[in-house]
């Protein structure tokens, strides 16, 4: 099965930088704020982030109390940043991508993911993984591309704009065809897996999930005034979803 490591592209890495440096941007703006209301309490706890990238989350998840944070990424570039800007006492950092998540022994309180789950191939295996690493309370909190998003497939624009350049409306296309999409974001050969939303939820209950909570991000309309150029598109379908599940 592939497994996907564009951060590892030099000129990727180096333009997904400058874009996580800029003030505004849609992790910072529309995506982590909420994931982290969505966490539970994480004082003493456990917890698992899976892709944790440049490890930004993990030094919230240990700001936030948690005792033991365990960040893996497939990315070693994403690492030896991670490690060099957001390292403590209580977190590690492994080398691991998350198709190989059984060769963990542990169990955690908290699994959390944030923007990585549209890049595996078998998503139901996935939740299968992460299900048998949970002890028996624990919450899987995570985010990931939306369905409306990564439907979607380079040849045409994402939106219908008018003559001055204002988004109209979205076009969304072959939603029904599940699968590898290969387009042009920052680099050649960016690759994600589509699937229907009922694939995703589907998945997540076949793997012995309950779905506490779900949210799709949108741009609050101070933000939209304020940087409509950036965030306008959301006005007409979601970037992300998300969901928080516990072991059923």
């Amino acid at each position: 099965m592939p497994k996907q490591n564009i951060y590892d592209n030099d000129t990727f890495f180096t333009d997904f930088k400058k874009i996580r440096r800029n003030r505004v941007n849609f992790n910072d703006l529309l995506e982590t704020p909420v994931l982290m209301k969505m966490l539970p309490d994480l004082k003493g706890r456990s917890v698992l982030d899976i892709g944790c990238g440049m490890g930004q989350h993990a030094m919230q998840y240990a700001t936030l109390g948690a005792e033991r944070v365990l960040g893996i990424d497939i990315s070693t570039k994403m690492l030896a940043y991670a490690r060099e800007n957001n390292s403590a006492e209580c977190i590690t950092y492994r080398n691991m991508a998350m198709e190989d998540l059984d060769q963990i022994e542990d169990r955690f309180d908290v699994v959390t993911s944030s923007l990585v789950f549209d890049y595996i191939e078998d998503f139901e295996d996935l939740m299968k993984k992460i299900h048998r690493l949970m002890n028996d309370d624990a919450v899987l909190v995570f985010s990931t591309s939306h369905p409306m998003a990564t439907a979607y497939n380079g040849k045409y624009p994402r939106f219908t704009r008018n003559k001055s350049g204002e988004r109209l409306y979205a076009n969304i296309c072959d939603y029904a065809d599940e699968g590898r999409r290969e387009i042009y974001w920052m680099v050649n050969g960016y690759e994600l897996y589509h699937r229907t939303l009922s694939s995703m939820i589907n998945g997540m209950i076949s793997a012995g999930f309950r779905i506490e909570e779900c949210h799709e991000s949108a741009a609050s309309p101070e933000l939209l005034k304020e940087e409509p150029a950036m965030f306008g598109g959301t006005r007409h379908r979601p970037d992300f979803i998300f969901f928080r599940c516990s072991r059923a």
